[in-house]
């Protein structure tokens, strides 16, 4: 059911570095994300993505991790990501993407985790670094990196209290992320 993926499709930090995502499987998620609504039928996403490990390691050494748990600087070695999708806008088409990204990316990551993965999202990289060691023309603005591998945490979902939207982590490494009430959300109905 899809309430079920939705539920299941988290921001993962963590992953069994053992277990490998091959290309083929990372085209079928992108397949989906071709597949969603497009602002103007535009269609000006576009994908890079990495697989190779030595690859990983650089964008990894890219990236910044889970801002509100500030004594934590990102997954350790056996813990990282074994994939990465890196999310471009073809500025020739449109420099305007809409709300495309967040159609794109959730389509991918729901695939993702029906073939038992996950992923986190990232937009805290150094854009310049990405841009030179995988060769991305000035012809494509970076939106994001999508992390991706087989989760390593549990995560659970848990009631808003204070209006506090931190997330963090017990003493077990469980990582607990605050959902305002469906009721708070809604200010009107007619």
């Amino acid at each position: 059911m899809l309430k079920d993926l939705v539920l299941k499709n988290r921001s993962y930090r963590r992953f069994y570095q053992n277990e490998v995502i091959d290309k083929e499987q990372l085209r079928q998620w992108i397949d989906m994300a071709r597949l969603g609504a497009s602002g103007r039928n535009a269609q000006s996403l576009r994908y890079l993505t990495v697989t190779n490990q030595e690859m990983c390691k650089n964008v990894f050494e890219s990236l910044a991790w889970a801002g509100y748990l500030s004594d934590w600087t990102g997954p350790i070695v056996g813990e990282q990501p074994v994939a990465y999708v890196i999310m471009l806008n073809d500025e020739r088409l449109s420099k305007n993407y809409f709300c495309d990204d967040g159609i794109a990316v959730q389509n991918l990551l729901l695939g993702a985790v029906e073939d038992g993965f996950g992923g986190c999202i990232l937009r805290a990289f150094k854009e310049k670094n990405l841009r030179e060691f995988l060769n991305i023309s000035d012809d494509y603005s970076l939106i994001q990196v999508i992390a991706l591998g087989k989760p390593k945490e549990e995560i659970v979902i848990e009631e808003m209290k204070n209006d506090d939207i931190k997330y963090w982590r017990d003493e077990k490494g469980v990582h607990h992320v605050p959902k305002r009430k469906l009721e708070d959300l809604i200010i009107n109905e007619f």
